[in-house]
């Protein structure tokens, strides 16, 4: 259904349910920061129920940034941000056991800078849920829809916060959805539709916005670390012209080079699924790429430096799609033998911590969750019915830059899931004005990153790699990334 159809169902009735969490299991007292819950219906009758924690700034949250954030996936848990990236708590590892987790706060919080809504969206994420089966149906641009129509109806029953600065964020595969919202929010304005936003712009972390660019960057950045030798990527780079991802079967140089690729590089270049062994929303027919280039992955793309795991991960495993195969027969024994498992420390482990205490009824109960609406809590829902209708986001980019807009777009630089070099490349497409070259940033006197800022009219990008960060990079360098977003929301150079 078009995005303007859908508005005029949207806004006949505002359909709220909000609650102040002044405790949670697991934290020790009452919380040192407010937090905020609820449920606000969208759709035609409001049959999609989509469930928000909002944390007002630890600072101050009168004048600080409104950020909107969403997850990535599509179909992961916000709680994953909140608990793992940039919400202001965490668990408290050293004191956790399956049996009993323990919260703490987090003191690289994005809250200390921001207010912020965090939203399980699509529908069937996280909390979120429908109230009838053909509610669950989504896609890239219905789920904008709908998480813009949320925000609007946020935004009208919290007017306080209209003249905050207003952001939109997210990770991962939200960089498909994040720059359709801020695209609906401009038109919005220019419409002159209410609530009036006070929109200043967006930031993306580790965003994924075309399927062809960033796949194919995965091999020169294999390259680039070291995993590919001069030799073989030059024939590989001149035998597939430089495409890796819409392979032709019959070029059998091209074949034969991604082979040794993959043999050689020991990983998952081109996002194969574990355990079907079958590509993962990358081509319509899995015999567009040899059968010998399935199922060979022994690198963590999330971050190349770290161990992988010896158990199905519910980490993103793919472009698309999260796998979680490995804990879906019996959830409670993996979550159980996990801590005993041989071998090197896996940051999948920690994964695990969020699926028990989610799933814990005392927990959802201080959420004020909705009994009965969600059978299980997942970190990353695979089974949602989502439809990938947009080709990708760099055009909603271009179409930004003729805007009064400012946008953050950062990288772990040890991401293969959607590397950097692949989000360089579409910044370039943009053809900005370069404003400052490439240049490091400091944390504590050390160098953090590199960072480069363009701009055209009253347009203006800030592009940052995390030095050492992963996928996505507020987990692997949680001070470095909120010196990053505090700098940049207060205008200031990283």
């Amino acid at each position: 259904m078009p995005l303007r159809i859908i508005l005029l169902f949207a806004f006949s009735y505002v359909a709220l349910s909000q609650f102040a969490v002044k405790t949670l299991p697991g934290f020790p007292g009452e919380l040192p920061f407010k937090l905020e819950t609820g449920y606000i219906g969208v759709g035609e009758a409001d049959e999609v129920q989509l469930f928000y924690y909002f944390f007002e700034s630890e600072g101050r949250p009168k004048d600080d940034p409104l950020i909107f954030w969403l997850s990535g996936g599509p179909g992961c848990a916000n709680l994953y941000d909140i608990l793992y990236e940039l919400g202001p708590f965490t668990f408290d590892y050293d004191n956790s056991t399956p049996s009993k987790q323990v919260l703490k706060q987090n003191p690289y919080s994005f809250t200390k800078v921001a207010n912020i809504i965090f939203l399980d969206s699509p529908v069937g994420t996280g909390f979120s849920y429908g109230k009838t089966s053909e509610a669950y149906d989504s896609s890239d641009t219905l789920a904008s829809a709908h998480a813009y129509i949320f925000l609007r109806k946020w935004l009208m029953d919290h007017p306080e916060f209209l003249d905050n600065p207003l952001y939109i964020g997210g990770v991962s595969y939200s960089g498909v959805i994040v720059p359709v919202i801020v695209q609906e929010i401009y038109n919005g304005i220019e419409a002159g539709l209410e609530p009036s936003m006070n929109i200043k712009g967006y930031l993306l972390g580790n965003p994924y916005t075309n399927k062809t660019g960033d796949l194919n960057s995965r091999v020169p950045f294999a390259h680039r670390v070291s995993l590919l030798s001069d030799e073989l990527y030059k024939s590989t780079k001149e035998n597939c012209k430089g495409n890796y991802v819409e392979v032709d079967t019959d070029n059998a140089l091209c074949v034969n080079d991604l082979q040794q690729v993959e043999q050689v590089s020991k990983t998952t270049i081109f996002a194969f699924h574990k355990t079907s062994c079958h590509l993962e929303g990358l081509t319509a027919n899995k015999n567009d790429l040899p059968l010998d280039l399935q199922c060979i992955e022994k690198i963590y793309i999330h971050n190349i430096l770290e161990p992988t795991c010896s158990i199905t991960s519910p980490k993103p495993n793919s472009i698309l799609k999260w796998d979680q195969s490995g804990l879906e027969e019996k959830p409670r024994d993996v979550f159980h033998i996990v801590p005993q498992l041989p071998g090197p420390w896996c940051r999948d482990y920690n994964y695990v911590y969020s699926t028990i205490w989610a799933n814990d009824k005392t927990v959802q109960e201080a959420l004020h969750v909705r009994e009965g609406t969600v059978k299980e809590w997942q970190l990353c829902n695979n089974s949602i019915s989502y439809a990938q209708n947009l080709p990708g986001s760099v055009e909603y980019h271009r179409n930004l830059t003729n805007k009064h807009c400012r946008a953050l777009i950062y990288s772990g630089d040890h991401d293969m899931v959607f590397p950097y070099v692949g989000t360089q490349e579409w910044i370039y497409s943009l053809n900005l004005t370069v404003e400052n070259s490439w240049e490091p940033w400091f944390v504590d006197a050390q160098v953090a990153g590199y960072t480069e800022k363009y701009s055209h009219n009253d347009y203006d990008l800030t592009f940052a790699t995390v030095k050492g960060a992963g996928h996505t990079a507020p987990e692997y360098k949680p001070k470095e990334c909120l010196a990053m977003v505090g700098r940049w929301f207060a205008y200031y150079p990283l």
